[in-house]
Parts: C-alpha cells; structure tokens; sequence
C-alpha cells in the first residue's frame, strides 16, 4: 500500500527533554513520544545542547539544513555532519551533545526500538533512478524537487511533492518488490525490516 502524507498532516510536539520542538511526520500506530516503536521526525537545532535520552532505540539523524553539526557521544566518540544529508547512527541511549558549527541547522530523524527493527537509510544527493528493497515499510522523503516512484505492474507513475512524505507498506497482495525505482534529487530513503 502507498500513502503520502502532506505537510498538513505532521504534527508538532515537545522534545522528550523539553528544551525544543520537532515536526512529527510519522509514527507507528498507536504510537507516542515515550512508547513507540518508530518515528520520523525534523527539527531545527538552534543552539548547542544534550539530546533527548531514548534508551533502547536507535538513532539516525540526517544534516537537512545548515552549516553543520557535530555530535560527541558518551564524552568520545563524535560524528560530524558537515554537508547536506551527512547522516550519523548512534544508540539513542548515549549522552549525545551536539555542537552547532556556525548558526541553526535542520535535521531528519529515524529513530527505531532496537529490538523490534533493523534500519537502513540511504541518502541520495545525485538526480538517480533508485531501485527500492523488499522491506516491511518503506519511506521516502524529498527535500528539493518532486520525485517520482514507478509501480512496475503497471506503470503507474506516483508523483512525490518535495516536503511530503511517501509510506510504503508491504503487504502480501502489494509487495515492495512491485516498484521499479525512485527518481529524483536530494532525497532521503528508510527502510524498516522487523525482526
């Protein structure tokens, strides 16, 4: 099954630790900021700080706008996101303090419960007509351009506004593997694989 979500639909709440906001895209059903089990999200980071604890999750956290960030985790190990769709994944669990280089930046976040998904993201700077993998969902976000995604049984083109979200959900009668490819620029693509 194929959705698109409109900007009109993300939500805006409150960071776990109080001291920000994040547009919401999309979580799982049911879902809420302190029991979910995957959620994308964006948020403009305007001043150095720590970042939410979210133990048992994992983190991948994407550089959509700005001049950069560096995040250092448990006082050593640091990720520096210096260009547009840089991407660092880390246990959500860590102390993570983040460190502006020089003014606000936007990020994209996937955060997932460890124990119930495996997460792959790709970030595709280059125009590419990109193959997607069979997944138990699979999203597609574009932050420039239209993209557009062709369904290989009969295809039907699907046309992706730039700032919506597309959701892939795979279904027995509606498997990933009936899309050819993804075209567009700029995009950021997650897939999500139960375990």
């Amino acid at each position: 099954m194929v959705n698109i979500i409109a900007p009109k639909q993300f939500k805006t709440v409150a960071w776990k630790n109080g001291l920000g906001e994040t547009t919401e895209l999309a979580i799982n059903s049911g879902g809420t900021l302190n029991n979910f089990d995957w959620r994308l999200s964006m948020a403009s980071v305007v001043e150095d700080g720590v970042f939410s604890n979210f133990t048992g999750y994992t983190r991948n956290l994407i550089l959509i706008e700005g001049n950069g960030l560096n995040l250092q985790h448990n006082d050593s190990k640091i990720d520096k996101l210096n260009n547009l769709l840089d991407m660092a994944t880390f246990d959500g669990g860590d102390k993570t303090v983040g460190n502006l280089h020089s003014g606000e930046i936007t990020d994209f976040n996937i955060i997932t419960r460890t124990k119930c998904f495996d997460t792959k993201v790709i970030t595709q700077n280059k125009a590419v007509e990109h193959p997607l993998e069979k997944a138990d969902l699979c999203f597609v976000y574009s932050l420039y351009r239209d993209a557009e995604l062709v369904v290989n049984t009969s295809q039907q083109v699907i046309k992706l506004a730039a700032g919506h979200l597309l959701k892939i959900t795979n279904t027995p009668e509606d498997e990933t593997d009936n899309f050819v490819h993804i075209s567009g620029t700029h995009l950021i693509i997650v897939y999500l694989l139960q375990k």
